[in-house]
């Protein structure tokens, strides 16, 4: 049996919804990281994909911080 300590969300055109956010909660809840990959129809700027992470940042309700690798946004719980 595997313990996976990670999930896995994307961001479509839709971009940063409430159910995306609730979504992220309830991983936070049992993951200590999530992997939101950033779709082209959101976006491809990277000045904006670090204000998506950042307003998630906000937006959660665990303390995170956020790494930014190519177009996928990493939050870890602190």
């Amino acid at each position: 049996m595997t313990i996976q300590t990670e999930s896995k969300f994307q961001i479509g055109k839709s971009g940063i919804t409430l159910g995306v956010i609730q979504a992220i909660n309830n991983s936070l809840k049992k993951h200590k990281r999530v992997r939101i990959s950033v779709l082209k129809s959101a976006t491809r700027d990277r000045i904006k994909l670090k204000s998506l992470a950042e307003e998630i940042k906000l937006k959660t309700e665990k303390e995170t911080k956020y790494r930014i690798i190519g177009y996928t946004i990493i939050l870890i719980k602190q």
